[in-house]
């Protein structure tokens, strides 16, 4: 093994661990829990668009040449989502009527272990390039991925897991990057095009997660006071992304 590979081992191994930041919140009594959950989940829907608009639809259109081809696998992206939401609607309502888990929740996970998958590709390949550029993008996610990581915890509570479940259950999707780092390790300079799929793919689900169940969630709650605070916590979310890409 060379000492890039365990670096670049090392980076995935701690954008996985990411995962685990929920582990703050369990100290919150339940019922404190479920008093700012609505906070967390508004969090993830500014993340959720800000991450598509600020990050992943730009780089997926990096190449003007190739706009058409992109904005049909966004669309994919969009209607995989949606496809996958009624296939989990039909399965919940035939299910054991005691089940509590809402689609969207298996949704997230789903959109969180494309992007967590795309994030190890990135930095593999980054440390493929480079020592200094592998840390350089190994520091990018890892801001990235805290605030994510924290509303994810969020919405996976709201559909439904306990506070238990859904801290392990978004640790499983972390592996996703180890996964990712050791792939694009393993296939060297190829992984490009294979992101290039994923990229505007995770961008549609990403949409369409935050605007077709998320939002709707919020506007469940139109009290005055909760009102104005999810709408500064999406524009926190959003506006976190907004910084992390002004610092790229």
């Amino acid at each position: 093994m060379t000492a890039t590979f365990l670096y670049m081992l090392l980076s995935v191994t701690v954008v996985s661990l990411l995962s685990l930041v929920g582990i703050s919140l369990l100290a919150l009594s339940h019922e404190a829990f479920h008093r700012i959950v609505f906070i967390l989940v508004a969090l993830a829907v500014g993340a959720l668009f800000g991450d598509a608009f600020l990050h992943l639809l730009p780089e997926a259109y990096g190449d003007p040449a190739h706009s058409l081809q992109t904005s049909l696998w966004v669309l994919a992206g969009i209607l995989l989502f949606f496809m996958l939401e009624n296939f989990l609607h039909w399965r919940h309502q035939h299910s054991d009527e005691h089940e509590e888990i809402q689609p969207f929740g298996y949704l997230n996970l789903a959109a969180d272990i494309s992007h967590n998958f795309i994030d190890g590709l990135i930095i593999g390949a980054s440390y493929l390039a480079g020592f200094k550029m592998g840390l350089a993008t190994s520091l990018a996610v890892v801001l990235h991925e805290i605030p994510h990581e924290f509303s994810n915890f969020g919405v996976l509570v709201k559909s439904g897991f306990s506070k238990g479940k859904a801290l392990f259950l978004n640790f499983l999707t972390a592996l996703a990057a180890l996964a990712g780092g050791l792939i694009a390790w393993w296939v060297g300079g190829n992984t490009g095009e294979f992101i290039h799929l994923l990229i505007p793919l995770t961008a549609g689900g990403f949409i369409y997660i935050a605007g077709s169940d998320l939002v709707p969630q919020l506007h469940k709650d139109v009290k005055s006071l909760r009102a104005l605070l999810q709408f500064v916590a999406v524009l926190a979310g959003a506006g976190l992304m907004l910084l992390l890409k002004v610092l790229e």
